[in-house]
C-alpha cells in the first residue's frame, strides 16, 4: 500500500486582512457624483415616458 502525502502541506498560506479602511473624503464625494447622475438619468426617463416619447419602449 502507497503512502500518500499530505496535498496541503506544500502550499503556502497568505494572510489576507478584510478589516475595511475608514471611509475617505474621496469616496464620500464620488458616491455623491455617481448618485446625483443616476439620480437625474431617472427623473429623465421619467419624464420622457410619461410626455409619450417614442422610444425603445414603446
Amino acid at each position: 500500500m502507497s503512502k500518500i502525502a499530505p496535498l496541503f502541506a506544500s502550499i503556502p498560506v497568505s494572510r489576507v486582512s478584510f478589516a475595511k479602511p475608514a471611509p475617505s473624503e474621496a469616496d464620500h464625494d464620488s458616491f455623491i457624483a455617481v448618485a446625483l447622475f443616476s439620480g437625474i438619468g431617472l427623473l429623465a426617463s421619467l419624464l420622457a415616458i410619461l410626455s409619450g416619447v417614442q422610444g425603445v419602449w414603446s
